[in-house]
């Protein structure tokens, strides 16, 4: 599952730096130079892969900073794209593919648990299931906070108060009857203007 995403990214790669190798290439081959490394599309197209791939000697830069100065800055600009800006992108391109990766491989596991437990569900006694959902108390309320009682249905939690502290309370409370006829008092509705 990795390596099938991982290598479609690594042929977007190297389809777009051969685009921008063509494209290099047919601009220096067209560029006046006297350079015979860059005299032809062929030529060009060798050369700059060359220095892609890191093969091509030092000395061929000096040689070209010296005879043809554009052809040094056009091949400075090839260089400083595919190795700086496609690098990086493909490392990004890498890094979030692997991330859905991870993430479908998490689904995949939780798919493979569920498949188990539902291989498993005919071989449990019927009493044993009803005790222990009745162990489990989904019927009674569960306490929010002390004098704080909510919703049934659920199973209660404990976690110490510093785990997530909260500096605004986000539960309003009001005063007076419960009866649903009575109407909702008036808030007073802070702006930021005003704060």
């Amino acid at each position: 599952l990795v390596c099938t995403r991982l290598i479609s990214e690594l042929f977007l790669f190297i389809f777009a730096a051969g685009i921008c190798s063509v494209a290099f290439a047919c601009a220096l081959a067209a560029l006046r130079q006297d350079d015979e490394n860059f005299d032809s599309l062929p030529h060009a197209l060798l050369h700059l892969w060359k220095i892609v791939l890191n093969m091509l000697s030092l000395t061929a830069f000096d040689d070209m900073e010296d005879e043809s100065p554009a052809l040094f800055v056009a091949v400075a600009i090839f260089i400083i794209l595919t190795g700086i800006f496609f690098l990086s992108l493909f490392v990004a391109q890498l890094s979030s593919a692997y991330q859905a990766t991870f993430d479908d491989m998490v689904g995949y596991a939780r798919l493979n648990r569920g498949q188990i437990v539902v291989a498993t569900m005919p071989t449990v006694p019927e009493w044993k299931w009803r005790n222990w959902i009745a162990s489990l108390s989904l019927d009674s309320r569960i306490e929010f906070g002390e004098g704080d009682i909510g919703l049934a249905g659920g199973i209660q939690v404990l976690e110490p108060g510093s785990t997530n502290p909260t500096t605004e309370e986000k539960v309003r409370r009001f005063a007076g009857t419960t009866s649903r006829e009575a109407p909702w008092p008036n808030e007073e509705v802070q702006s930021e203007e005003n704060m």
